[in-house]
């Protein structure tokens, strides 16, 4: 049954986390890192490519791990989309485990520095992640019961409109300074996370979950 593999895929995703948790650690003790938005260094070109490549491998392993456990694209994809979720939330978790941060969900994170910086409350990748991780398994067990979702064009656009507001809400301060230069960006610092677009967003994006679950077909044999 393809659920029970829910349970591996999750393991995979919570020591890779682990993996990265451990790497910020140690990184944060190299660079003399005490606050992520105070204490971060300069932009380093070497390692900005570097960081690129880092993160279109954790997308490659996510996506490997979710195609070698599923068995067609929807359930593929549901698992790949689980283990970025649950990958997601341990990280913070592990490094709570580590060094006792975050202290609170609100305490504000630089979640990625490609294309641009991103910003934002621990919460508000957290409950992204949730939905991944609720989406992703109920696209696997509807799979595993012979049911194909199908999203309408108003569905499509509804789910891209729900990822594009809320990476605005993590890319309004870089965005705002385009066009610029690395060295630019590297001094920026965020400003109020903007909690009522962000909130817009996420609403569409759980509109998205909720109406595909509803409008599904039995596979063809």
């Amino acid at each position: 049954m393809q659920s029970k593999s829910l349970w591996w895929v999750g393991l995979f995703a919570i020591a890779m986390a682990y993996l990265e948790s451990a790497v910020v650690v140690y990184l944060r003790r190299i660079y003399g890192i005490s606050d992520l938005i105070l204490s971060v260094p300069q932009f380093d070109p070497q390692i900005g490519a570097i960081e690129l490549g880092r993160e279109l491998a954790t997308l490659v392993m996510l996506l490997t791990v979710g195609w070698a456990a599923g068995k067609r694209f929807q359930s593929r994809l549901g698992f790949s989309v689980f283990a970025f979720g649950v990958w997601d939330i341990f990280y913070y978790i592990w490094l709570r485990v580590f060094i006792g941060w975050p202290q609170s969900l609100i305490d504000p994170d630089l979640l990625f520095l490609l294309p641009l910086p991103w910003w934002g409350p621990v919460l508000a990748p957290v409950l992204i992640a949730a939905l991944m991780v609720i989406g992703g398994a109920l696209a696997v067990i509807k799979d595993e019961h012979e049911l194909r979702l199908i999203p309408s064009s108003m569905d499509w656009a509804t789910l891209a409109g729900g990822i594009l507001t809320v990476l605005y809400t993590f890319m309004a301060d870089a965005l705002s300074v385009l066009p610029t230069n690395a060295q630019t960006l590297g001094q920026l610092r965020p400003s109020e996370f903007n909690w009522s677009v962000y909130l817009v967003g996420l609403a569409m994006l759980c509109l998205f979950i909720w109406r595909i679950t509803k409008s599904t077909q039995p596979i063809s044999t």
